[in-house]
């Protein structure tokens, strides 16, 4: 997928879209002495969200009120599976619906987070819109709060996943993107974004741990697993530091990453996710390396953030090319066959702000 222009990168035609709008706000004793228990107050906020939701066309929406951060991925099932830390929801946009409140029996939660689950095709051109919609929910289901709910945090997030090897796997057709910025992609649609906002932009690439990864490069009788993750360390570091990709990370310790600003958020860690925090202002090489060696996980993730030195008025298709020339250098050094097996990357935006 070779691009004719640096500022344009190709993407197979049969990626897969999604966008979700996440809204939180923290609760306090004020809140909840409003309502005679704590089912009663999200049953009857969640009851006015979805009236609102349904007036504005949003067939999409959940209630989570159990302190479980949600995991959005595309599936042609509709599931919504929970584990201890986390909501999973898996559905395709163009066929999927539900109004959803989540909690736990007697759990009084210290947030509430609202999923807004985009629908229909074309998400990425239609992105605004749902955005536009989604802002003049939350204002109005604002005023209908206690007092001591003074802001809403709102987090538009977006991504693009594809198999780099697509091509090879027959899938010829690809469409060329800019991969423009989400603040003047909305403006020049009429949805202006608040001035002050943050964006992170990101890509994070899966490579499982195969048999033949395995018998490769893990001889008989050799305790642990440090070996492999050094030289798949080292692999990443050259071939990110050959295309000047400086804010990167490596997980190998079977917890999902999450990648934040690191001005806002630090890196931090629980039984099942991983936050990692990059400063894009930063020009200085930032590298986290998560694993440990005497655990062999499945899955290795690979995470490559964009600086402010990638935005630009065309869009960030120069970076994308340089993640995937990276990935495609690593896949080669562990002899990945391009035909038999896939290598994910998920392009991700973000941008937050408080309403």
């Amino acid at each position: 997928m070779a691009s004719q222009s640096q500022h344009r990168v190709y993407i197979p035609s049969n990626a897969r879209s999604n966008q979700y709008i996440l809204a939180e706000f923290k609760l306090d004793d004020l809140f909840y002495q409003q309502f005679l228990s704590p089912a009663q107050a999200y049953q009857k906020i969640s009851e006015h969200l979805f009236t609102l939701c349904e007036e504005r066309e949003l067939h999409n929406v959940h209630l989570i009120a159990n302190d479980k951060l949600p995991i959005v991925r595309f599936h042609e099932e509709s599931y919504c599976l929970q584990t201890k830390k986390q909501v999973m929801f898996f559905y395709n946009p163009k066929y999927h619906e539900s109004h959803m409140c989540i909690e736990d029996a007697d759990y009084v939660a210290k947030k509430i987070r609202i999923v807004f689950l985009a629908t229909g095709d074309e998400l990425r051109a239609n992105a605004a819109q749902f955005h536009r919609r989604v802002a003049a929910v939350i204002k109005e289901f604002k005023t209908t709060l206690p007092e001591s709910i003074q802001s809403i945090k709102v987090r538009d997030h977006q991504h693009l996943t594809y198999d780099l090897f697509a091509n090879a796997k027959g899938n010829k057709e690809s469409y060329g993107y800019k991969l423009r910025s989400l603040a003047p992609r909305y403006q020049t649609r009429e949805c202006p974004l608040p001035a002050e906002h943050s964006e992170m932009t990101y890509a994070t690439v899966s490579i499982p741990l195969t048999r033949a990864i395995k018998t490769q490069f893990l001889p008989q009788g050799e305790q642990g697993y440090a070996n492999l993750y050094r030289y798949l360390e080292d692999t990443f570091l050259t071939a990110c530091g050959t295309r000047k990709l400086q804010r990167i990370a490596m997980v190998a310790n079977d917890r999902i990453p999450l990648v934040r600003n690191s001005q806002v958020d630090n890196n931090a860690q629980n039984s099942e996710l991983q936050k990692i925090s990059f400063d894009p202002a930063n020009h200085d090489t930032q590298y986290y390396g998560f694993w440990q060696e005497d655990k062999l996980v499945q899955t290795v993730y690979f995470i490559l953030a964009a600086g402010d030195e990638d935005k630009n008025d065309i869009g960030f298709g120069k970076f994308m090319n340089s993640v995937e020339a990276a990935m495609r250098s690593v896949a080669d050094k562990f002899q990945i066959p391009a035909d038999q097996q896939n290598v994910t990357i998920r392009f991700y935006q973000h941008v937050s702000y408080r309403a």
